[in-house]
């Protein structure tokens, strides 16, 4: 089963409980969702009626805990630690995972510097160690361990909830891919117009030079027809002359009178 199936399923589950329970007894749900150690994604649950109305309450802590770990990282809860609920570790080792997936979204190579500051881990094998078996054998990311560079590669990574603010400018993004590829449909046309253009143009070209190839061999063909019907005629003149001249060499008989 992969990971957007088994994401679907366990919101569906916990989306189900917010919405059956109200105030304090939401509390519970929220830590249990946020130390799932297979729900990486919690907009849906953020969108639940029963927990949004905790703004504002006693029990508004665990709201912002559900917010921290739809969009925040790890960094984040350590700036706001005492106003949220204390974590547990599996708290603790869902948040670096989605801190993982945070800056996997900014950069797909991820320096083993930036990592162990961001993560609070302090050498390199710790940190291979978290990659491969809390991330990687996990199935949120996909990549490669580069020891020469010091640095994570990454080739997939699962997406995260949407920040506020942020679907605007998926929006706007997508708004200028769109017309970037209009532009560059737009561009391919033109040079395929141009390339059939070319191409008549070439075979209009090819068809007059094969005219002219033809005209030249019939026009050789005729002179030569008439060079040789001309060298005829000066051969047959030519024997008449040598017959005429061959008579004219022959002793002539004299006639006697007679007598």
């Amino acid at each position: 089963m992969d990971i957007e199936q088994k994401q679907a399923e366990h919101i569906d589950y916990f989306v189900k409980q917010a919405s059956a329970l109200k105030g304090s007894a939401l509390n519970n749900v929220i830590s249990e969702a946020t130390s799932h150690p297979s729900l990486f994604a919690f907009s849906e649950i953020l969108s639940v009626t029963n927990v949004v109305e905790l703004e504002g309450t006693e029990n508004s802590i665990y709201l912002d805990l559900l917010r921290l770990f739809a969009h925040g990282t790890w960094s984040d809860y350590k700036s706001i630690a005492g106003r949220l609920p204390q974590l547990v570790p599996d708290q603790v080792l869902k948040l670096k995972q989605l801190t993982v997936l945070t800056l996997a979204e900014t950069s797909k190579e991820l320096p083993y510097d930036q990592l162990m500051q961001e993560l609070d881990v302090t050498n390199v094998r710790e940190l291979e160690d978290f990659l491969i078996n809390e991330c990687m054998y996990v199935g949120i990311v996909r990549g490669k361990l580069d020891q020469l560079k010091r640095c994570f590669e990454v080739q997939f990574a699962a997406g995260r909830d949407l920040r506020p603010g942020q679907l605007g400018n998926m929006l706007q993004t997508l708004t200028d891919w769109l017309t970037t590829s209009d532009n560059l449909l737009i561009s391919i046309q033109e040079k395929i117009k141009w390339a059939d253009t070319m191409s008549e143009s070439d075979r209009k070209h090819r068809k007059e030079v094969e005219e002219r190839v033809d005209e030249v061999k019939k026009s050789l063909s005729l002179k030569a027809d008439v060079d040789f019907r001309g060298h005829e005629e000066i051969y047959s003149e030519s024997g008449g002359v040598m017959d005429y001249e061959e008579d004219r060499g022959r002793p002539k008989r004299r006639r006697h009178p007679i007598g």
